[in-house]
C-alpha cells in the first residue's frame, strides 16, 4: 500500500489533478476531502494511512487532491462547482473506472451531490460526510454562518494559516482527542503547510461560501448515505430529507474529523458499497438552452426566401460550431430556434453568449433561455418539466438576452459571469413563481 510510484495525474482542461489509488475494485470508491490535503503527506499518517487501506480492503480507493490543493496545480482563478465536477469525471477517466461511488466530505459534498445528479450512469452510490447544501445563511437554511461570520473566518485563517495556533484551534474543533498533545498538532500544522498555501486557503473559503445545490437535491437519483456527526445533525437532516430515499447516520466520538471514523464510519460505509448494484438512470440533472431568432419573421420580408433560407443555414452552422465548442448536445430545431442540453450550466450559459456573439456579425439578434433541472430520459434525449421550464424562460427573454432561472444562477457561482435581476415571473403552464436574471 506504500507504493508511490501509484500516484498519477489526470488533465482536466489546463489543470493537472493529482490522485492515487490504493486496492483492487470492483467496486470504485472516489474520495473528495472539503479540507485542505495532500494525499502524499497523508500515507505518512498511521490514522489517515489505516483509513485509507481500510476503504481499499473492500473496494479500490481513488483519491486525489482538488485543484488549488496537494499535488494538484494551483489555478489563478477560483473553482466554480462545474470546474471541480469536471476535475472528478477527468480522475474518474484517468482510472479508466466506468463508475463510481462518491465519496465527498464537508464543502466537497456540493461536488459530489452535482456530479451524481449530472452523471447518475457514472455514479454507483453516493456517500456524504458532515456535507451541507448551502454555504451560508439563508432563511431557511438558518445553520449557516452568516456573511459576515464568513468573513471573520476567513480573516483569521488568513492571519494564522501554517501555525501551530492555527492548527490546534482546529485540532480542538475536529479531534478533540488530540487537543493536548502538541506532537499532534505540529504534524497538523506542517501538514496544512505543505497542502495549501494562505491565498489557497482563502480561495477554497469563497467556494465554501458560494457553495448553493439546495435545488440539485431533489435531482439526486442513486442510493445515498448521509453521515454526519452530532453536531452536524441539522444539515444531514435537511440533506436526507431532500435526496429520494436517502439514509442518515450518525457517528459517535468526541472526534469530528473523517479520519478518525475508521471504527465508527468506515463498517457502515462498507455495508452499504457492498449492497449497491448498478441501474440504468431515468432520469438526469441537465442545463437546457433554447435559443431563436428576434423578429425572424419581419427577416424574412426583407430579404425573401432565398436569402433568409441562405441565412438560416448560416445561422444553423454557427450555433452548431459553438454547440460543439461548449459540449453542448443538440436536442432539437424547429425552423430558427434550437433546443440543446449541456452537463454544465456555466458551460450552457457561455454558449449562449458566444452564440449571441457570432450571430450580430450575420446582422441578427437571438434570445436565450436557460434553466437546470432534473430530465427525464426518453429514448436518450432529455424531456419533461425542467425542458417546458427552460422554453418558458426563453420565451420572456428579450433581444440579445441570455435569461436564465435562479437554479442556473446559483450554480454558476464562483464564476465571473454578472447577473441583473429581472425579478419573479410566472411561466405559462409551470407551478410557482420564478425569478429570473438576466447574464449581464
Amino acid at each position: 500500500m506504500d507504493a508511490y510510484d501509484e500516484f498519477r495525474y489526470a488533465r482536466s482542461g489546463d489543470i493537472s489533478i493529482g490522485y492515487a489509488t490504493y486496492g483492487e475494485g470492483p467496486p470504485d470508491v472516489v474520495f473528495a476531502h472539503g479540507n485542505a490535503g495532500n494525499i502524499e503527506i497523508e500515507r505518512e499518517t498511521a490514522f489517515q494511512r489505516e483509513f485509507h487501506d481500510r476503504v481499499a480492503s473492500f473496494s479500490r480507493f481513488i483519491l486525489f487532491d482538488r485543484r488549488g490543493t496537494g499535488l494538484s496545480d494551483r489555478p489563478r482563478e477560483p473553482a466554480t462547482l462545474e470546474a471541480r465536477m469536471d476535475d472528478v469525471r477527468a480522475v474518474l477517466d484517468a482510472a479508466e473506472s466506468d463508475s463510481a461511488v462518491l465519496f465527498g466530505t464537508v464543502e466537497a459534498a456540493a461536488m459530489c451531490t452535482l456530479f451524481a445528479a449530472t452523471y447518475p450512469e457514472r455514479t454507483l452510490g453516493l456517500i456524504l460526510y458532515n456535507g451541507y447544501a448551502k454555504g451560508t445563511w439563508a432563511p431557511d437554511y438558518p445553520w449557516a454562518s452568516t456573511v459576515e461570520e464568513w468573513r471573520r473566518e476567513l480573516e483569521e485563517e488568513l492571519r494564522t494559516w501554517g501555525t501551530n495556533e492555527h492548527a490546534a484551534r482546529t485540532v480542538r474543533a475536529v479531534v478533540a482527542s488530540e487537543a493536548d498533545n502538541p506532537e499532534f498538532i505540529a504534524r497538523w500544522a506542517r501538514h496544512d503547510r505543505l497542502s495549501v498555501s494562505p491565498s489557497a486557503v482563502a480561495t477554497i473559503l469563497r467556494m465554501a461560501a458560494d457553495v448553493d445545490v439546495r435545488d440539485v437535491l431533489a435531482a439526486i437519483r442513486v442510493p445515498t448515505l448521509v453521515a454526519h456527526v452530532p453536531g452536524m445533525r441539522d444539515e444531514a437532516e435537511y440533506l436526507a430529507a431532500r435526496i429520494p430515499g436517502a439514509r442518515r447516520f450518525e457517528v459517535s466520538g468526541p472526534d469530528a474529523a473523517i479520519y478518525r471514523q475508521t471504527d465508527t464510519l468506515l463498517p457502515e460505509v462498507e455495508r452499504f458499497v457492498r449492497g449497491l448494484d448498478k441501474r440504468e438512470p431515468e432520469t438526469v440533472l441537465a442545463s437546457v438552452l433554447f435559443t431563436d431568432i428576434v423578429g425572424s419573421t419581419a427577416k424574412l420580408a426583407e430579404l425573401g426566401d432565398a436569402a433568409w433560407r441562405e441565412l438560416v443555414e448560416r445561422h444553423h452552422a454557427l450555433v452548431r460550431q459553438q454547440l460543439s465548442r461548449f459540449r453542448g448536445e443538440e436536442v432539437d430545431t424547429a425552423g430558427d430556434g434550437f433546443f440543446a442540453r449541456f452537463d454544465g450550466p456555466l458551460r450552457a450559459v457561455r454558449c449562449a453568449q458566444a452564440i449571441g456573439a457570432s450571430l450580430r456579425e450575420l446582422g441578427l439578434d437571438v434570445r436565450a433561455g436557460l434553466h437546470t433541472g432534473e430530465c427525464e430520459l426518453v429514448d436518450g434525449k432529455v424531456a419533461g418539466l425542467a425542458v417546458n421550464i427552460g422554453a418558458r424562460v426563453a420565451a420572456l427573454a428579450g433581444p440579445g438576452d441570455v435569461l436564465v432561472s435562479s437554479t442556473v444562477k446559483d450554480l454558476v457561482a464562483g464564476s465571473d459571469l454578472r447577473f441583473e435581476d429581472r425579478g419573479v415571473a410566472e411561466l405559462k403552464g409551470v407551478p410557482g413563481e420564478w425569478r429570473l436574471f438576466a447574464v449581464t
